[in-house]
């Protein structure tokens, strides 16, 4: 893989990840007119859970359903420049141009006006847009596991990068696909954000994994993954190093588990073995995914991995992949036992999901 860093218009950093180490210089200039931006992204946190909610209202004016010839993850064409000035690339990194975190917001008071008991921060963190081709009408499924190679390297550096930054926690490479999920950029694309604290769903997770550790003396997750993987029943597909399953408690009407078999507990410390066999498996997984309701499946992917500085012992990095399609044309929508007090109601059992995944060979 070759890399090569440059700069937007407006002071934004572009990375560019090509395949093959011989690659071509990088050398596009973006001849955009940009004024440099001001995010005025704030934290604030919930007196009665105690979670971070992240405010950024800067984000109102950002792109919305562009037609395809004005895609702004497009290569840049004469007439048409873009985010991406090349007019062509294998893997492009970018800052968000309406991030909901970034690293020069500025200061506010310690709390919110009347409310001392509702602590107030800077959204100070990262995100970054990843492309993953620049074919508009691909898919991740339809690329290649070379190219799939190169984003997990991708990731894994982004992870290092991010968890560098001042004031970062965690970090979450993910990507958003369908209109259905909330898509807004049809482009093959994902994102990664730096967070300011540690997510809710990470702090649960990494508190239930410390308790059974006490417990029992082992990690949970590789109970979990050796469990699954003597039951059978639920695993949709595995391979020398990674094993895809469907959760026995699962929320969603599609939902998937990829664990790597090997306690990990980030991307970067994924061996060059693990990372191939990744991305075999990966291809795998969407395209039954696809096949499932012989349509493009909408959903969300996201990398659950150690926080930047607390947790690594009990954290275990596995990809969660799950959609909100219950079938071919009905939505699951999150009614008042979800989003009033997170109890979840799933209209299939894990056992079916995960038959129905496996028929889709």
């Amino acid at each position: 893989m070759k890399r090569t860093a440059g700069e937007l218009a407006d002071g934004r950093e572009i990375i560019y990840y090509d395949d093959s180490a011989d690659a071509p210089p990088r050398t596009a200039a973006d001849t955009r007119d940009l004024p440099r931006t001001q995010p005025l992204s704030e934290v604030r946190r919930d007196p009665l859970t105690g979670e971070w909610v992240a405010m950024a209202a800067h984000r109102q004016t950002r792109t919305y359903k562009p037609p395809a010839n004005l895609c702004p993850l497009c290569p840049t064409e004469p007439g048409k420049p873009t985010e991406i000035p090349e007019a062509s690339y294998d893997v492009a990194v970018f800052e968000n141009r309406f991030p909901s975190l970034a690293q020069n917001t500025p200061d506010l008071p310690e709390t919110v006006d009347g409310m001392p008991m509702v602590a107030r921060r800077p959204g100070r963190g990262r995100c970054e847009v990843v492309c993953f081709t620049s074919d508009h009408n691909s898919s991740f499924g339809q690329l290649t596991p070379r190219r799939v190679r190169t984003v997990v390297d991708v990731w894994a550096e982004r992870t290092e990068v991010l968890g560098g930054l001042p004031g970062v926690e965690q970090v979450f490479p993910f990507e958003n696909r369908g209109e259905e999920i909330g898509v807004t950029l049809h482009h093959p694309h994902g994102q990664i954000y730096g967070y300011p604290f540690v997510t809710p769903k990470t702090e649960k997770m990494l508190a239930v994994a410390e308790r059974y550790h006490a417990e029992h003396g082992r990690h949970l997750m590789g109970d979990v993954l050796a469990a699954e993987q003597a039951a059978e029943i639920r695993v949709v597909a595995s391979n020398a190093t990674w094993t895809a399953f469907v959760p026995s408690a699962a929320r969603w009407p599609v939902e998937v588990h990829l664990v790597p078999h090997r306690h990990v507990p980030d991307l970067p410390a994924l061996t060059d073995a693990e990372r191939d066999d990744f991305a075999t498996l990966y291809l795998d997984v969407l395209r039954r995914l696809d096949g499932l309701y012989d349509r493009p499946l909408p959903y969300i992917a996201g990398w659950h991995q150690a926080p930047s500085k607390v947790g690594r012992e009990h954290s275990w990095l596995h990809m969660e992949v799950f959609s909100v399609l219950r079938t071919a044309d009905k939505l699951k929508y999150l009614a008042g036992s979800e989003s009033g007090v997170g109890v979840w109601i799933n209209d299939a059992t894990p056992e079916q999901i995960a038959e129905r995944l496996r028929a889709q060979a």
